[in-house]
């Protein structure tokens, strides 16, 4: 069956979008990644402008973190402390991004801009875990060591803002889990994806937090992140289409 998008200004398979809202909400609560890597690139190949895909897909991320995390809440594997911190690196990240995103698609560049930026992420992150992947095979207790000094290193050490994360047991600078904020930021604002899938190993590998809470945690963040991109793109860009959202997150919640 085919539905009409308004913002969009095509009609498309209703189907198709409600299997992708499962799909997301399936990684969504599971991994703890928004989705929007996924869903992002999806809708792009079905003809959804690239700009409209963005600012929907950050209207979809909420309601299908929402879900996840209350989950994740449930069992008491979220640390709010260390997610508020990284809310605030993420809220001015998100304001950068939708800065650019709106100076790009004033120069009629941000189509080319978003198609380009998903090949070239997405392929350095498959590179990455594809050697990552081969080193471990190779040498598994020299990436266990790496990865275990990694938050101790010289550099982490001597920043100022020293904070205590009691439910991570962390005690380090605030500003390392601002600053992985603040990349998630840009990320939801100008490519429609929440950044779990680059946000979760930085939470593991730099920030050292205990596995068991850094998939509720990043859903947390992404949770306000990703609602304060889309009040953004609603009202800057005029971006968001609401059907198209709808209909996706029926399927992922």
């Amino acid at each position: 069956m085919q539905i009409y998008l308004p913002i969009a200004e095509m009609s498309v398979p209703v189907e198709s979008l409600v299997f992708l809202g499962v799909a997301v909400g399936f990684l969504s609560g599971v991994f703890g990644v928004g989705g929007g890597f996924l869903a992002t690139p999806f809708l792009l190949f079905m003809g959804i402008p690239p700009a409209v895909a963005v600012g929907t897909q950050a209207n979809q991320l909420i309601a299908t973190s929402v879900t996840g995390v209350l989950g994740h809440m449930r069992r008491g594997n979220v640390d709010v402390h260390l997610g508020t911190v990284m809310l605030a690196g993420g809220f001015f990240g998100t304001i950068i991004g939708i800065f650019l995103f709106r100076m790009l698609q004033h120069f009629g560049q941000i189509d080319v801009v978003i198609a380009v930026s998903y090949v070239v992420l997405l392929g350095t992150i498959g590179s990455m875990m594809l050697f990552e992947s081969i080193s471990a095979i190779m040498n598994k207790s020299k990436v266990t060591e790496d990865v275990q000094s990694l938050s101790q290193r010289e550099f982490f050490r001597n920043l100022p803002y020293k904070t205590r994360f009691l439910k991570s047991r962390l005690y380090m600078s605030a500003l390392i889990p601002a600053s992985i904020g603040f990349v998630g930021g840009i990320l939801v604002s100008i490519l429609g994806i929440g950044g779990g899938f680059i946000i979760v190993p930085a939470m593991i590998y730099i920030l050292g937090m205990p596995t068991i809470l850094v998939a509720g945690t990043s859903l947390f963040q992404i949770i306000f992140i990703s609602a304060f991109s889309c009040i953004l793109h609603a009202v800057a860009n005029g971006t968001v289409d609401i059907i198209l959202s709808l209909i996706m997150i029926v399927g992922g919640v």
